[in-house]
């Protein structure tokens, strides 16, 4: 193994020296009220970070002691993992090593490889073994097997168990081996890309698996990023390099990361990155998206790092032709891995049931196998042992007798837990998944996408949805923003209006073909704005459209004669290309300057400064100078901070406000666009303040702020615009379903509450009849309910019945809007931070530790009061929006949901933000067809369109619980007819475990006989159609209540198949008593009785299920009479003379069939046994559906009336001036803008230097830098 060089060597003892021990901890408790703007601290936020985040002044001697103390501080115990590039031995060395299993050890170091398969070649056959002998079932079939080959016990055959059991166990095989095969593609699909690694001093194509920690490597415009990576350099100004982060957040717009200076002046080369020598100390792999913290050592010097530098995999490189990279994680190790969350194995709520009905089903064994087998020790005493001719040559005790006849029972009795259930039910979920797979109308054309079941074992479960759980951006929307209105001047225009400003219904798009930069994308129909830009007339529409040419932080590039914009957020790249579309086209920009074409002509403008956004200004301006020497300064923002700095002479402001209004009401996102003139006095004042505030050392962005409030008053109103955050199509429809099906919508986001808000306003999740509650109204409900709870928690509180109060009036209509800041303030989700100074002391004596072990405890009893709180008053809404929330945030919620309420969850969304909650609910569905694959890689279903969720709940989970819960229902009543035959049997044979049927025919019952007609009951029933299920949301209801598959349905068919297995066995035994045949002869012998019993009783459980069939089909006729022709097919065989000569021991019913039912007498008993079992069954279905008519009954019965299917329609608005408060405020993007990169001349492209100048000026240059 070869050893790090002399310089990383002196870096990493140096690192290591520095480690410091922890200080204590103290409980954090924010003084101010959360903050609706912010999202909270993220997922796994050390406590030192949120230290940084508290805003303070601090002492000047602090100050200086805080930078003396920097370089221990940064390497704190935390900064522990290390990565020296170019030197894959380094992390090989032994402390970097782990046991993984006994003496086998590994290096802590992931690599590249993605591993979501459970076999390979050698392990399949026994690991898949071992894994289906833990299910409960199987198990207890082999150790059935091993009973019944100990002669003494067994009555019954061995291969009666075991065919079934090889049947069960090769069908679930088969199963599990085509989920892994279908892994170990997708694995390898995703493990075989390629991309460059340096190895023996030059880049060459790798396979993504073959990437280690340590590998520089070079990526291409469009690839996607395989691991998490250090940018070192890029083609673009200064290294910047742009990613679309689709798949970890669904949003498409871009973002740019950038690398240090000095690896952007050295390491441009493929020469320089070979020799790239730097040392890493960072922190840990961890799943914080949005915060990275560590130190590069190179060339004797220290480079802070931070999240701004690290390329993610997952995300696309996207405008750089190229990029280079130090892979810091890899594999299992990055951050969209560790975002996913833990993988939770998921069962149904019917397969909990089933379990339980399972052991109840064992124990009713038990019991009657008991009661028989002291039954039969009863009988050996007082006539076994009295009877010669019953002495079988062994001298056993009637007690012990009755012993071995009680594991006999247990194996003739065992088909009451039906050994073919459990692959049953997998095989009518597999068909189930087909079906949702096969669904043209949840196929969409447009990215060719079908829906995909990515499981089989939660199909039913999708008839029982409770609450859903949806994101926002991508999911409910398509994150596209189209320009649609605007108020210039206090006129309103974008509705369908002719040049003349005659209003008209039906209208052509405007043309713009007049413009040569127009993209032709903007679909827009008032043609009188065209007319009022082309004349003129009123200067205020240029200069509207010129503000928002010039007022933005969007980077331009030209490419193939075409203007490409890249905007930090989509709706400011809306505005951008509105303005464009209307002759106001933004062609370029440089450091100081600005190019716009107005209507045709070129322009170029001055820029002085740029006041960039942020979510406390709610504002961005400009100030620009124009070429005739005017200075200007143009601003953007919510009208709340907009209409607060206006000039008081404004005489559009009314208007404005009504237009806002009327925007607002349509779901609109509003912005309001502003001006003022600045004298040439006045603006060299304010800029001696502006480089000033720039230039303070701390606190910079607050100085900044203040500095901006100061130029930007008096402002001259101009208009608003208004945009559309477009929704998928059919969303409100969707919604709207649900809701009438009793299912409860919630939002969880990390976007704004503002936006949120309309949002739910836009897709009807919220209305204006809706009252909604904030946070502070939550928490002071909350507040006072806890009061009264420890009030009402005195000494007799055990004595008193819990009182169950409602937060609200009942009747009303209310909705819940909260942010992840209140979420925490309200949940007591408090982190924790270090204490500097303070030292707890640790408690000494044991009172000490016995107060602070119930001091803790209460506190957790009082955070789970409160949770318990908070989840009854949320569930009291019709609908809730958590906005500002982290992906933690959103798993917690529904964790919550599925804990307090104990209902089933199903979680939507569409980046790797959402597969925390997606994992968490009880079923995750990803929206796939998106640039991002995350969230569908880790859901259980997968579709392009939010829509296709009415269909995939209300039809397809509805008809999957409805199937499975008459199979099962079914499933036991066969079961138990076809098993306590015996039962009754045991009173005439003195208890002794004799079969009442042949081996044959038990073996074959459940596999062949009786199989096939309830399989496809369980693939293929519906109570209505599709249609109809859509139109009529609120069948599905009783899957919610599980009304269908209960212990009451469970114990009706005991009774059921008691009752059939009485009739089965007392009707022939009767018939047979003092019977003679036609030939005078008396065939009331064993066999010929049991032939009758087998007979009657498969023509009744494959009748009885053609009474419980709804949707008839070709299929299902065939295989009920097909099942009962097999049946006396294989029967008339086995009893044939032909195969008792090949197999004399195992076939010894020779001519039993043939005997018996040529006898008609036989033939009418049957027919008696089948009638009395099915008569009383066809009453009282036809009283039940004639008196208490089910809802679907009564759709059925007028199906053919309501084939007319209803068309959805969406609700009309009421708009009342002046009434609505809503307003949605400018979506800027979550972080800052490009301003900082276009102010400091970063983003623009100059002519690069010879890297060989560069070199050789390098090190002054680079230490010019650092000074500055």
């Amino acid at each position: 193994m070869s050893q790090p060089g002399p310089e990383s060597a002196r870096w990493f003892q140096f690192a290591t020296s520095m480690n410091s021990e922890r200080d204590s901890e103290t409980t954090f408790e924010e003084d101010s009220q959360p903050n609706d703007e912010v999202v909270p601290y993220s997922d796994d936020e050390t406590e030192d970070e949120l230290d940084d985040q508290e805003p303070a002044v601090e002492p000047e001697q602090n100050r200086v002691n805080r930078e003396a103390e920097e370089t221990r501080e940064t390497l704190r115990k935390d900064c522990t993992w290390q990565v020296k590039a170019n030197d894959r031995s380094f992390h090989e060395q032994p402390h970097f090593m782990k046991t993984r299993f006994f003496c086998i050890k590994e290096s802590k170091y992931a690599n590249n490889a993605i591993k979501t398969y459970k076999y390979n070649a050698f392990s399949f056959l026994p690991m898949n073994l071992f894994e289906q002998f833990k299910r409960a079932a199987n198990f207890y079939f082999l150790i059935l097997l091993i009973l019944q080959a100990i002669p003494q016990i067994s009555t019954l055959a061995w291969y009666t168990t075991l065919f079934p059991l090889l049947v069960v166990l090769g069908i679930t095989a088969i199963k599990d081996l085509v989920d892994d095969v279908a892994r170990h593609k997708m694995d390898n699909e995703i493990n075989n890309r390629t991309c460059e690694v340096i190895k023996d001093g030059r880049f060459k194509v790798a396979k993504w698996k073959e990437i280690q920690v340590g590998d520089v490597i070079r990526l291409k415009k469009n690839d996607f990023i395989p691991a998490d990576v250090l940018l070192l350099s890029s083609s673009e100004p200064n290294s910047l390099c742009y990613v679309e982060t689709a798949e970890l957040d669904g949003e498409t717009n871009l973002k740019f990361k950038m690398a240090l200076e000095i690896t952007h002046q050295y390491l441009q080369r493929e020469n320089s990155l070979t020799t790239f020598d730097g040392f890493i100390e960072c922190e840990e792999p961890n799943n914080r998206l949005d915060k990275f913290a560590g130190t590069l050592f190179w060339r004797n010097t220290r480079f802070p790092l931070d999240a701004d530098k690290i390329l993610l995999r997952g995300c696309v490189i996207r405008n750089t032709d190229f990029c280079h990279g130090l892979v810091i994680f890899a594999g299992a190790d990055t951050k969209i891995m560790k975002n996913s969350g833990k993988t939770r194995f998921k069962r149904t709520k019917i397969d909990y049931l089933m379990n339980y009905m399972v052991y109840t089903i064992f124990v009713v064994l038990i019991l009657v196998s008991a009661g028989l087998a002291i039954g039969h020790a009863y009988w050996e005493a007082q006539v076994g042992n009295y009877s010669w001719y019953l002495y079988d040559g062994e001298d056993y005790t009637p007690s012990y007798r009755g012993f071995l006849n009680f594991w006999g029972y247990i194996i003739i009795l065992n088909t009451m837990v039906p050994i073919s259930l459990y692959v049953s039910v997998e095989v009518i979920r597999l068909g189930q998944s087909y079906f949702i797979n096969w669904d043209l109308q949840m196929y969409y054309p447009e990215k060719d996408t079908p829906a995909k079941a990515r499981t089989t074992t939660l199909n039913e479960q999708l008839g029982q949805i409770h609450y859903v759980f949806s994101d926002k951006t991508g999911t409910l929307t398509q994150n596209i923003m189209t320009f649609k209105k605007c108020c210039i001047n206090g006129q309103i225009y974008g509705d369908h209006r002719d040049a003349s400003q005659n209003s008209h219904s039906k209208i052509e798009q405007v043309d713009f073909s007049w413009n040569m930069f127009a993209d032709g994308k903007l679909a827009f129909y008032d043609h009188y704005l065209i007319e009022q830009i082309q004349s003129g007339k009123e200067s205020e529409v240029r200069q509207f459209f010129f503000l928002l040419a010039v007022c933005h932080t969007v980077m331009v590039d030209r490419t193939d004669g075409q203007l490409n914009y890249q905007a930090a957020s989509p709706d400011e790249g809306a505005l951008v290309n509105a303005a464009r579309n209307f002759g106001f086209a933004f062609l370029a920009r440089t450091q100081n300057t600005i190019t716009i074409s107005e209507l045709g002509t070129e322009r170029t403008y001055d820029v002085l400064a740029i006041l960039d956004f942020n979510s406390d200004r709610k504002r961005m301006s400009i100030i620009v100078r124009t070429p005739e020497g005017n200075i200007r300064l143009y601003c953007k923002g919510a009208d709340t901070v907009i209409y607060e700095r206006l000039h008081q002479m404004n005489p559009t402001k009314q208007e404005t406000q009504d237009a806002l209004d009327i925007f607002a009401s349509e779901t609109l996102r509003t912005l309001c666009l502003c001006y003022k003139e600045i004298e040439e006095k006045e603006y060299e004042e304010w800029n001696k303040k502006y480089m000033a505030a720039s230039l303070v050392s701390t606190n910079r962005d607050e100085a900044l702020d203040k500095v901006y409030e100061e130029i930007e008053k008096d402002l001259i109103l101009l208009g608003a615009t208004a945009i559309e955050d477009k929704l998928q199509d059919g969303v409100p429809e969707t919604i709207s379903k649900l809701a009438k099906a009793d299912i409860k919508i919630w939002v969880l986001t990390g976007d704004k509450k503002e936006t949120a808000e309309n949002i739910g306003f836009a897709c009807e999740l919220l209305t204006e009849d809706t009252t909604v509650c904030y946070g502070e109204d939550i928490n002071a409900l909350l507040h006072t309910r806890m009061e009264n709870q420890r009030n009402r928690g005195g000494v007799y509180a055990k004595f008193v019945p819990p009182v169950h109060e409602t937060f609200f009036p009942p009747g009303e209509n209310r909705a819940l809007i909260i942010t992840g800041s209140w979420l925490n303030e309200i949940l007591l989700e408090k982190k924790t931070k270090r204490s500097k100074i303070l030292k707890l002391k640790f408690p000494r004596t044991e009172e000490e530790r016995r107060m602070r072990t119930q001091s803790k405890r209460c506190l957790e009893a009082r955070k789970e009061q409160r949770q318990k709180n908070f989840v009854d008053l949320a569930c009291e809404c019709s609908a809730v929006i958590c906005c500002r929330v982290t992906p933690k945030q959103k798993a917690m919620v529904v964790d919550l949901v599925k804990r307090y309420k104990k209902a089933i969850t199903l979680a939507i969304g569409d980046g790797a933000n959402d597969v925390n909650m997606i994992k968490t609910a009880h079923i995750g569905v990803g929206i796939s067809g998106q640039e991002g694959m995350q969230a569908v890689m880790s859901s259980d279903y997968s579709f392009a369109q939010f829509r296709y969720l009415q269909r995939l709940l209300l039809v397809h989970g509805r008809w999957s619980y409805i199937r499975m819960c008459k199979f099962l229902r079914y499933f036991f009543y066969k079961n138990f007819a076809f098993t306590l035959v015996h039962f009754w049997y045991s009173f005439f044979n003195g208890y002794s475990a004799q079969t009442a049927y042949e081996d044959w025919f038990i073996t074959l019952y459940n596999v062949l006989y009786s199989s096939l007609p309830v399989l496809l009951v369980g693939l293929l029933d519906q109570d209505v159609s599709d249609k109809l299920s859509l139109r009529f949301p609120g069948l599905y209801v009783v899957g919610q209540r599980d009304l269908l598959f209960n212990y009451k349905k469970f114990f009706v068919s005991l009774v059921h198949g008691i009752l059939t297995s009485m009739i089965l066995f007392f009707i022939p035994l009767g018939a047979y008593l003092q019977t003679v045949g036609q030939d005078g002869e008396a065939p009331s012998d064993y066999q010929s009785f049991a032939v009758t019993i087998a007979s009657a009783l498969i023509i009744t459980v494959n009748f009885q299920i053609g009474l419980d069939t709804s949707y008839w089909t070709f299929v299902n006729a065939f295989s009920i009479f097909g099942s009962i022709a097999l049946y006396f097919g294989i029967m008339f065989d086995f009893h044939s003379a032909g195969i008792h000569v090949l197999f004399p021991s195992a076939f010894q019913f020779t001519g039993t069939a043939s005997n018996a039912l040529r006898q008609p007498y036989i033939w009418l008993t049957i027919i008696l046994t089948v009638a009395v079992c099915l008569l009383p069954v066809v009453a009282i279905r036809f009283l039940s559906m004639t008196i208490w008519p089910s809802e679907s009954d009564k759709i059925q019965k007028h199906r053919k009336r309501l084939k007319a299917e209803e068309q959805w329609k969406r609700r009309q608005r009421v708009f009342r001036r002046g009434v609505s408060s809503r307003r949605s405020a400018y979506a800027f993007s979550h972080q800052r803008g490009y301003a900082d990169l276009i102010s400091s001349g970063r983003s623009i492209r100059k002519k690069r230097s010879p890297l060989d100048a560069v070199i050789a000026d390098g090190t002054a240059e680079y230490r010019r830098t650092v000074a500055s």
